[in-house]
């Protein structure tokens, strides 16, 4: 098998061949891009995750089996392990009638604290998205914000009417954190259709643009 593609053979082309061997390494070098940014993202992502699931209950662990055998030691992995399991029991705890009413209980609470109710709400309502497919927001739309001339993701919440004319309130996210954004009004004229559902303009949201429709 030649070394270079057949695009790099010393035929008489339009490309000298030093300039066919630039657009093959660029070609190349920009499909190896497209493989290992991917996968560089993924092992980034799960990297930070079991670093941070791990520094939760591994700590504790650690000092719990110190006391235990007066020896330091520490296994890595096994907070993230004790997390699965706190996840599984808390599955089967919302299974059943004790675990449910315990969890409207908290879920009551959470939503009356200031700051965390808006925290909780709106991670409360990206779960509900991926695990029902369908949200309090009736549809995904474009708006011009913060200024004329830049569209933003946003997410349709009400329709009202102030003073006899009509508003369409719209939720505009902050990227990659949609827990956090903004409330506007807009006249309907000013709402563009942004041709995407809510779950894949939660996802665009989530990944910084990364994830488009």
């Amino acid at each position: 098998m030649p070394f270079f593609d057949q695009d790099l053979s010393l035929e008489v082309g339009p490309l000298t061949f030093s300039e066919k061997i630039i657009k093959h390494l660029r070609n190349t070098f920009t499909k190896g891009l497209f493989v290992v940014i991917p996968l560089g993202i993924t092992i980034f992502i799960l990297k930070f995750l079991f670093n941070f699931v791990d520094g939760i209950l591994g700590p504790h662990l650690a000092d719990l089996y110190s006391t235990i055998t007066h020896h330091p030691g520490y296994i890595p992995g096994l907070g993230m392990l004790s997390g699965a399991v706190v996840i599984y029991l808390a599955g089967l705890a919302a299974g059943n009638i004790l675990g449910k009413f315990f969890f409207h209980w908290a879920d009551t609470v959470l939503v009356r604290i200031p700051l965390v109710k808006s925290v909780y709400s709106s991670s409360k309502q990206l779960t509900q998205v991926f695990k029902e497919g369908h949200s309090a927001y009736s549809r995904a739309v474009f708006v011009e914000w913060p200024r004329v001339g830049v569209r933003a993701v946003g997410f349709v919440t009400a329709e009202v009417i102030d003073r006899g004319e009509p508003f369409i309130v719209v939720y505009v996210p902050t990227m990659p954190n949609p827990t956090s954004g903004f409330a506007l009004y807009f006249r309907p004229e000013e709402v563009y259709d942004s041709g995407m559902t809510v779950e894949e303009a939660l996802k665009f949201v989530v990944s910084g643009g990364m994830v488009v429709h």
